[in-house]
């Protein structure tokens, strides 16, 4: 308990260090919830990087924001920051519904983005905004959709586990207790691109894609639940979909943003077939077969706490008649809030136990903004395509895709 709760004290107080003289400048669009977390605090531990500047809608809300977190310059307006020769990366934590054209605007600008998830509002935006002949020159902008729980080791840790072509089945669920999401937040505002598949969902398709190292063929099914009081009606706050992969396996992805006030952390529980294990011991007529079962609580934010349990059932039978002649689990569980916990390949990855999984992605969005190595990366593709689930989701569900922007 003690080491928990220095873990995550430490998480959200990091050690402040000297900044370099070449630290990649900052600015903000938009004062949001999610900004302090997401870049503010990060940013005090890493030697490379400032947060400088930050403009809102609302100057006042800026000023505020600006001056609880430490923040230089505040700036009239998003375009101010752009227009800033002295800003050399943004981030933008804006309503779904702007993150295209502030994206847009960012890389014609010539500066770094990195942009909050989900990247845009579908897919269309998506192949737009990734596709941009500014990302293809010399020296282009690096652009990068901030699924930060992706560049956290327990996950790396987990998908180690797994054999992708061998998974059957896999279920994942998250949550938000409702006391978090009234009815009129941004998150229920369809012209803003709201939506539990955009706003949490996205997490557990993207684990999905990553469990499976495939895209899904089909949308199987995908039921939703509404307020249904005639202003909410396109936007989902409960969503159960299913969907099929090309090896045949079946991913389960629910989520709730109106969950019960008792926190359940996430989950994905990954089934694998039944394969045969060789074992000389044996006489020629029998086997020994195994079936596989990972799962990891806590994918999303897992620096408060996560568990990996990997789960081996074994058989041995007879070939003849099938009946089986023995049977046992071999179970064990792990953890890994730093590379070195992971161990193995990941042993010299760099990291310490209180970083955040925010954290673990600046450092590698530094390293690719600088033309260091990268230990792991989002590429431009992989966001198009997991635009391209979100909306085979929308569209088996009849709510229909988010609002595509009309900039260009």
């Amino acid at each position: 308990m003690i080491s928990l709760i220095k873990r995550i004290y430490t998480a959200l107080n990091p050690p402040a260090v000297e900044k370099k003289s070449d630290a990649i400048r900052f600015g903000i669009l938009g004062a949001a919830k999610i900004a302090p977390m997401a870049l503010v605090t990060p940013a005090k531990s890493h030697p490379e990087v400032i947060v400088q500047a930050i403009s809102a809608r609302d100057r006042a809300r800026a000023e505020e924001f600006a001056k609880k977190h430490g923040i230089p310059d505040v700036r009239d307006s998003y375009q101010d920051i752009l227009d800033d020769p002295n800003i050399d990366a943004i981030f933008i934590p804006l309503p779904n519904s702007l993150h295209f054209e502030w994206a847009v605007r960012a890389i014609r600008a010539g500066k770094h983005v990195l942009l909050e998830k989900p990247s845009v509002s579908n897919s269309k935006e998506a192949e737009i905004l990734f596709s941009l002949p500014e990302l293809s020159q010399p020296n282009a902008p690096v652009l990068l959709e901030a699924f930060h729980n992706r560049f956290y080791p327990a996950v790396h840790l987990f998908r180690s586990f797994i054999n992708p072509s061998e998974v059957v089945h896999v279920h994942t669920d998250s949550m938000i207790p409702s006391l978090l999401t009234a009815k009129g937040n941004i998150e229920f505002n369809y012209s803003l691109s709201g939506g539990s598949m955009m706003m949490v969902g996205t997490y557990n398709f993207a684990i999905l894609r990553l469990i499976f190292a495939d895209e899904p063929e089909e949308c199987l099914s995908c039921e939703t639940t509404i307020f249904g009081d005639g202003i909410h009606d396109k936007c989902d706050y409960h969503f159960e979909a299913r969907f099929r992969f090309p090896n045949g396996g079946i991913g389960e992805a629910t989520t709730t943003m109106r969950g019960p006030i008792l926190w359940k952390p996430s989950e994905a529980r990954v089934t694998h077939k039944e394969v045969e294990i060789q074992d000389k011991t044996l006489s020629a007529s029998q086997e020994k077969l195994m079936t596989r079962e990972v799962t990891i609580h806590g994918f999303l934010q897992s620096v408060i706490w996560h568990r990996i349990d990997v789960r081996d059932c074994y058989v041995i039978r007879n070939k003849t008649d099938r009946q089986p002649v023995k049977k046992w689990i071999e179970s064990k569980s792990y953890k890994a809030y730093s590379f070195k916990e992971a161990g193995g390949d990941f042993a010299d990855f760099p990291g310490e136990g209180w970083w955040m999984s925010y954290r673990y992605q600046l450092e590698e969005f530094v390293n690719r903004v600088k033309g260091r190595r990268t230990q792991y990366w989002i590429s431009r593709e992989d966001s198009i395509k997991q635009m391209k689930m979100i909306d085979m989701a929308y569209e088996k569900s009849g709510l229909g895709l988010r609002p595509t922007s009309s900039f260009r």
